[in-house]
Protein backbone atom coordinates (compact mmCIF):
# COMPACT_ATOMS: atom_id res chain seq x y z
CA UNK A 1 0.00 0.00 0.00
CA UNK A 2 1.35 3.42 -0.99
CA UNK A 3 0.78 6.91 0.39
CA UNK A 4 -1.72 7.57 -2.39
CA UNK A 5 -4.17 5.12 -0.80
CA UNK A 6 -4.71 7.65 2.00
CA UNK A 7 -6.59 9.81 -0.50
CA UNK A 8 -9.24 7.10 -0.79
CA UNK A 9 -9.48 6.39 2.95
CA UNK A 10 -10.09 9.97 4.12
CA UNK A 11 -13.90 10.04 4.18
CA UNK A 12 -14.17 13.80 4.51
CA UNK A 13 -11.90 14.27 1.52
CA UNK A 14 -13.78 11.60 -0.45
CA UNK A 15 -17.01 13.54 0.07
CA UNK A 16 -15.28 16.77 -0.98
CA UNK A 17 -13.99 15.10 -4.17
CA UNK A 18 -17.48 13.83 -4.98
CA UNK A 19 -18.94 17.29 -4.41
CA UNK A 20 -16.32 19.51 -6.02
CA UNK A 21 -14.71 17.59 -8.88
CA UNK A 22 -17.66 17.83 -11.31
CA UNK A 23 -17.76 21.63 -10.91
CA UNK A 24 -13.99 21.94 -11.28
CA UNK A 25 -13.99 19.80 -14.42
CA UNK A 26 -16.91 21.80 -15.80
CA UNK A 27 -14.88 24.97 -15.26
CA UNK A 28 -11.94 23.33 -17.03
CA UNK A 29 -14.18 22.65 -20.03
CA UNK A 30 -15.34 26.27 -20.09
CA UNK A 31 -11.71 27.40 -19.86
CA UNK A 32 -10.68 25.27 -22.85
CA UNK A 33 -13.75 25.69 -25.07
CA UNK A 34 -13.82 27.50 -28.37
CA UNK A 35 -17.11 28.07 -30.19
CA UNK A 36 -18.80 25.51 -27.98
CA UNK A 37 -16.22 22.76 -28.56
CA UNK A 38 -13.86 21.53 -25.85
CA UNK A 39 -10.21 21.66 -26.92
CA UNK A 40 -7.44 19.17 -26.21
CA UNK A 41 -5.95 21.47 -23.59
CA UNK A 42 -8.74 20.39 -21.21
CA UNK A 43 -6.58 17.36 -20.38
CA UNK A 44 -3.80 19.56 -18.98
CA UNK A 45 -6.28 21.55 -16.89
CA UNK A 46 -7.83 18.38 -15.47
CA UNK A 47 -4.34 17.12 -14.61
CA UNK A 48 -3.58 20.34 -12.71
CA UNK A 49 -6.83 20.01 -10.77
CA UNK A 50 -5.82 16.52 -9.61
CA UNK A 51 -2.29 17.64 -8.75
CA UNK A 52 -3.79 20.51 -6.74
CA UNK A 53 -5.83 17.91 -4.84
CA UNK A 54 -2.63 16.05 -3.96
CA UNK A 55 -1.01 19.29 -2.78
CA UNK A 56 -4.10 20.09 -0.68
CA UNK A 57 -4.09 16.65 0.93
CA UNK A 58 -0.38 16.00 1.41
CA UNK A 59 1.20 19.48 1.33
CA UNK A 60 3.42 21.18 -1.29
CA UNK A 61 6.65 19.63 -0.01
CA UNK A 62 5.32 16.12 -0.68
CA UNK A 63 4.37 16.80 -4.31
CA UNK A 64 6.94 17.15 -7.10
CA UNK A 65 5.53 18.70 -10.26
CA UNK A 66 8.67 19.52 -12.25
CA UNK A 67 8.88 16.24 -14.13
CA UNK A 68 11.22 16.01 -17.18
CA UNK A 69 9.37 15.65 -20.47
CA UNK A 70 11.36 12.48 -21.14
CA UNK A 71 9.39 10.72 -18.37
CA UNK A 72 6.47 9.81 -20.61
CA UNK A 73 4.58 7.81 -17.97
CA UNK A 74 5.09 10.18 -15.04
CA UNK A 75 3.01 13.31 -14.45
CA UNK A 76 3.76 13.95 -10.77
CA UNK A 77 5.61 12.42 -7.81
CA UNK A 78 4.14 12.00 -4.33
CA UNK A 79 6.75 11.46 -1.60
CA UNK A 80 9.07 10.46 -4.43
CA UNK A 81 6.66 7.87 -5.86
CA UNK A 82 5.78 8.29 -9.54
CA UNK A 83 2.13 8.77 -10.52
CA UNK A 84 0.48 8.93 -13.95
CA UNK A 85 -2.76 10.92 -14.32
CA UNK A 86 -5.26 9.87 -16.99
CA UNK A 87 -8.72 11.16 -17.88
CA UNK A 88 -11.34 9.46 -20.03
CA UNK A 89 -14.93 9.98 -21.06
CA UNK A 90 -16.68 6.63 -21.10
CA UNK A 91 -14.22 3.75 -21.44
CA UNK A 92 -12.21 4.47 -24.56
CA UNK A 93 -9.40 6.76 -25.62
CA UNK A 94 -7.05 6.45 -22.65
CA UNK A 95 -3.69 7.59 -23.99
CA UNK A 96 -0.59 5.71 -22.87
CA UNK A 97 1.46 8.34 -24.69
CA UNK A 98 1.01 11.10 -27.27
CA UNK A 99 3.06 10.59 -30.42
CA UNK A 100 3.60 12.50 -33.64
CA UNK A 101 3.90 9.62 -36.10
CA UNK A 102 3.29 5.90 -36.51
CA UNK A 103 6.97 5.00 -36.13
CA UNK A 104 7.20 6.75 -32.75
CA UNK A 105 4.07 4.89 -31.65
CA UNK A 106 5.57 1.56 -32.71
CA UNK A 107 8.84 2.23 -30.86
CA UNK A 108 7.01 3.27 -27.71
CA UNK A 109 4.88 0.12 -27.80
CA UNK A 110 7.93 -2.07 -28.27
CA UNK A 111 9.64 -0.67 -25.16
CA UNK A 112 6.58 -0.07 -22.99
CA UNK A 113 6.19 -1.58 -19.54
CA UNK A 114 4.07 -0.12 -16.68
CA UNK A 115 6.22 1.97 -14.34
CA UNK A 116 3.93 3.71 -11.87
CA UNK A 117 0.53 3.92 -10.23
CA UNK A 118 -2.28 5.52 -12.21
CA UNK A 119 -4.88 8.02 -11.06
CA UNK A 120 -7.64 7.56 -13.62
CA UNK A 121 -10.64 9.88 -13.84
CA UNK A 122 -13.61 8.47 -15.72
CA UNK A 123 -16.05 11.24 -16.64
CA UNK A 124 -19.64 10.28 -17.47
CA UNK A 125 -21.65 13.46 -17.68
CA UNK A 126 -25.32 13.01 -16.80
CA UNK A 127 -25.17 9.21 -16.66
CA UNK A 128 -28.72 7.82 -16.81
CA UNK A 129 -29.90 6.02 -13.65
CA UNK A 130 -26.41 5.86 -12.09
CA UNK A 131 -25.75 3.20 -9.45
CA UNK A 132 -22.42 3.65 -7.64
CA UNK A 133 -22.69 0.15 -6.15
CA UNK A 134 -22.48 -1.50 -9.58
CA UNK A 135 -19.19 -2.85 -10.95
CA UNK A 136 -16.99 -0.19 -12.60
CA UNK A 137 -17.40 -0.47 -16.35
CA UNK A 138 -21.10 -1.25 -16.02
CA UNK A 139 -23.17 1.27 -18.05
CA UNK A 140 -24.98 2.24 -14.84
CA UNK A 141 -21.80 2.88 -12.88
CA UNK A 142 -21.34 6.68 -12.73
CA UNK A 143 -17.57 6.67 -13.19
CA UNK A 144 -15.27 8.47 -10.81
CA UNK A 145 -11.70 8.67 -9.55
CA UNK A 146 -9.73 5.41 -9.64
CA UNK A 147 -6.40 4.37 -8.19
CA UNK A 148 -4.81 1.59 -10.24
CA UNK A 149 -1.82 0.02 -8.45
CA UNK A 150 1.37 -0.77 -10.34
CA UNK A 151 1.15 -4.45 -9.35
CA UNK A 152 -2.27 -4.74 -11.04
CA UNK A 153 -0.88 -3.21 -14.23
CA UNK A 154 2.17 -5.49 -14.31
CA UNK A 155 0.05 -8.57 -13.72
CA UNK A 156 -2.37 -7.71 -16.53
CA UNK A 157 0.46 -6.67 -18.86
CA UNK A 158 2.06 -10.10 -18.41
CA UNK A 159 -1.30 -11.81 -18.93
CA UNK A 160 -2.47 -9.93 -22.04
CA UNK A 161 0.89 -9.24 -23.68
CA UNK A 162 1.82 -5.82 -25.05
CA UNK A 163 -0.01 -6.42 -28.35
CA UNK A 164 -3.35 -6.70 -26.49
CA UNK A 165 -2.54 -4.35 -23.63
CA UNK A 166 -1.88 -1.44 -25.97
CA UNK A 167 -3.74 -0.20 -29.03
CA UNK A 168 -1.60 1.21 -31.84
CA UNK A 169 -3.00 3.79 -34.28
CA UNK A 170 -4.30 2.48 -37.58
CA UNK A 171 -1.88 2.86 -40.52
CA UNK A 172 -2.57 5.89 -42.66
CA UNK A 173 -4.40 7.80 -39.94
CA UNK A 174 -3.34 10.69 -37.72
CA UNK A 175 -1.74 8.66 -34.89
CA UNK A 176 -2.02 11.19 -32.04
CA UNK A 177 -0.86 8.52 -29.63
CA UNK A 178 -0.83 4.98 -28.29
CA UNK A 179 -3.87 4.00 -26.26
CA UNK A 180 -4.61 1.35 -23.67
CA UNK A 181 -7.02 -1.18 -25.15
CA UNK A 182 -10.62 -1.17 -23.97
CA UNK A 183 -10.10 -4.58 -22.35
CA UNK A 184 -7.08 -3.22 -20.48
CA UNK A 185 -9.05 -0.30 -19.06
CA UNK A 186 -12.01 -2.49 -18.10
CA UNK A 187 -9.90 -5.08 -16.33
CA UNK A 188 -7.73 -2.53 -14.53
CA UNK A 189 -10.62 -0.58 -13.04
CA UNK A 190 -12.28 -3.87 -12.02
CA UNK A 191 -9.13 -5.29 -10.42
CA UNK A 192 -9.84 -6.14 -6.75
CA UNK A 193 -6.84 -4.06 -5.64
CA UNK A 194 -7.92 -0.93 -7.52
CA UNK A 195 -9.74 1.75 -5.55
CA UNK A 196 -12.65 3.95 -6.65
CA UNK A 197 -14.39 7.09 -5.50
CA UNK A 198 -17.69 7.02 -7.44
CA UNK A 199 -18.76 10.46 -8.66
CA UNK A 200 -22.14 11.58 -9.98
CA UNK A 201 -21.14 13.76 -12.92
CA UNK A 202 -23.90 16.35 -12.99
CA UNK A 203 -23.46 19.65 -14.82
CA UNK A 204 -24.80 22.70 -13.03
CA UNK A 205 -24.99 26.40 -13.81
CA UNK A 206 -21.45 27.60 -13.19
CA UNK A 207 -20.78 31.31 -12.85
CA UNK A 208 -17.29 31.28 -14.28
CA UNK A 209 -15.62 33.74 -16.63
CA UNK A 210 -12.31 32.36 -17.97
CA UNK A 211 -11.13 35.90 -18.79
CA UNK A 212 -11.92 37.55 -15.46
CA UNK A 213 -8.62 36.76 -13.70
CA UNK A 214 -6.66 38.18 -16.64
CA UNK A 215 -8.82 41.30 -16.78
CA UNK A 216 -8.32 41.70 -13.01
CA UNK A 217 -4.55 41.39 -13.55
CA UNK A 218 -4.56 44.08 -16.24
CA UNK A 219 -6.77 46.28 -14.03
CA UNK A 220 -4.40 46.13 -11.07
CA UNK A 221 -1.79 48.85 -10.62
Amino acid sequence: MTRLHALFEDQRLVEKVQRKLPNLFQMAEIESSRAGKVGMEVGSLRERILIALLIYKFGPDAVETKIPITKSQVDVRLFGEAISIKTITGLSGVKAVWTVDAESARLFSKKYKPECEILLIQVKWDCKNPRPETIPGNPRHPGGLFLIPLDAQLKLFASLGRENYLKLPKPGTNPRGVEFSRETVMRLIQDPNSRCIPILWRKTKVDYDPYKRWVDYWSAD
